[in-house]
């Protein structure tokens, strides 16, 4: 059994996928930058490699961490997002921005372990909650069975008690409560989803509201955590009554059969070693903590939050809820646009950790082509899906989609580089005329729109070139 759930800890940890194979992933959603991808890859890769090695070498193998530089829009956060659907690891994103040094007001950069540990436990125990959900699933079925066809009260006789056992107060052989002829009828009609709209009163436990906000953005946040769970271990379960239909009922019975059959404690200490030896932690914004020239005034936190993210980049033990947790072989990916600030601005011991550097290219016309077209997500699929809720076709011409690119590649040039998001501003305002009045179109039975390049032109071509209208626009 245990050297099951090890296996079972280890397949969430790992990715079978090859570097190839991760990069066609992340090309489905991500236009060009391929050397972050493949970055990334090679970077996921090395968790499986280190994790087939025997384990006298594993423990001298640490991660490489990642440092992507990249001005605003060009896929840093995207390549984070899709990352975090495509690994089996536990996976968190924070932004550097909302730290602060300690004995400032805010949270301390220690949430980041205690938020991956969390996010750990959750992945262990949907895996539990898989495994057991066959019997849980059968409990639940006889709990709600035990609600419709409840056991009917034995009638004893008054003077029984009196008397001491008095004569047919003996209760009857009865058969087991499972075999009863009324239940079995009713455990069918369940089976066969006849029951479903039902409406039944169940009793379930009563959760009490969880403090928010009293030790929420401090550093005294994990003490909070630790408080509530000590005062809910106390405190007696309260039961309270809901009126449910028997679909939602079986889905409350059988959450609840199911946190009877899953260890807690084999889950966090699951949980723990999965974070530890797999978790990935994806700081973005990184680039806002770094001092340029001399540090004085409010740059005195941001360099403060450089040094308390260095202890757990580097490796140190974090106390959790769970136990404490070694920070060495978390995979750490920093980001940020360096527009005013350079990596280089960063404290030295910090830079010496993020050893592998990649700078994501700017966006150029044949890419933003690419952005609107080719990704499972692309902003024109996304458009004509909207509108054909109304009963509207819309169809762009090739000429069109280049105009918005090339569009979207000046307006970068003469104002503030934003990358792909330049292409939501540019395409709202476009059809900002045809969204409005799409409704009073398909009453009128107009059930198509061509956009061409003449009509990007009218809509876009005078603000484009004005470069003090865009700037407020655009």
């Amino acid at each position: 059994m245990e050297l099951e759930k090890k296996k079972v800890s280890q397949e969430l940890g790992l990715n079978d996928q090859t570097p190839r194979e991760i990069v066609a992933e992340l090309d489905k959603y991500i236009v060009g930058q391929d050397e972050a991808k493949k970055s990334v890859a090679i970077a996921l890769r090395n968790r499986w490699r280190s994790h087939k090695l025997p384990d006298e070498m594993r423990d001298d193998v640490i991660p490489k961490n990642i440092l992507m530089i990249g001005s605003t829009g060009v896929g840093k956060t995207e390549i984070a997002r899709r990352l975090a659907k495509l690994v089996k690891a536990p996976f968190i994103k924070v932004e550097a921005t909302k730290f602060t040094e300690v004995g400032y007001v805010g949270r301390d950069v220690e949430s980041i372990i205690r938020d991956l540990v969390q996010t750990a436990v959750r992945m262990v125990r949907k895996q539990r909650t898989e495994e057991v959900k066959e019997k849980a699933a059968a409990n639940a079925l006889e709990r709600l069975l035990d609600v419709l066809v409840p056991e009917p009260k034995r009638s004893q006789n008054p003077l029984g008690k009196l008397f001491g056992n008095a004569e047919g107060d003996a209760p009857p052989v009865e058969e087991e409560t499972s075999k009863k002829p009324g239940r079995e009828f009713v455990r069918k009609r369940l089976l066969a989803g006849k029951m479903e709209e039902q409406v039944i009163e169940l009793e379930v436990a009563d959760h009490a509201k969880p403090m928010v906000g009293m030790f929420s953005g401090s550093s005294l946040e994990g003490m909070g955590d630790n408080l509530q769970d000590m005062v809910s271990s106390l405190m007696p379960k309260r039961m309270r009554k809901r009126k449910v239909t028997v679909a939602t009922a079986r889905k409350i019975l059988e959450q609840e059969e199911a946190e009877k059959l899953i260890d807690m404690e084999e889950v966090a200490e699951t949980a723990v070693e999965l974070a530890e030896r797999s978790g990935i932690v994806f700081l973005d914004e990184i680039d806002k903590v770094a001092v340029k020239g001399s540090s004085s005034g409010p740059d005195v936190s941001r360099e403060g939050v450089q040094r308390d993210i260095l202890p757990i980049v580097e490796g140190s033990t974090v106390m959790t809820k769970y136990g404490p947790v070694k920070t060495d072989y978390i995979l750490f990916i920093a980001a940020g646009a360096f527009h005013t600030a350079k990596p280089s601005d960063l404290i030295p011991e910090l830079q010496g950790r993020f050893p592998i550097r990649v700078e994501l290219k700017s966006l150029l016309k044949a890419d933003f082509e690419k952005i609107l077209t080719e990704p499972q997500n692309a902003l024109l699929k996304q458009y004509k899906a909207l509108l054909q809720t109304e009963g509207l076709s819309l169809e762009f011409k090739a000429d069109a989609i280049e105009r918005i690119a090339e569009l979207a590649e000046n307006v970068n040039e003469q104002s503030e580089d934003i990358g792909a998001r330049r292409l939501h501003t540019l395409l709202e305002k476009l059809l900002e005329q045809i969204s409005f009045e799409a409704p009073d179109m398909a009453k009128d039975g107009k059930t198509e729109v061509i956009i061409d390049a003449a009509y990007v032109d009218e809509r876009l071509k005078d603000i484009a070139k004005n470069k003090d209208l865009s700037q407020f626009i655009l």
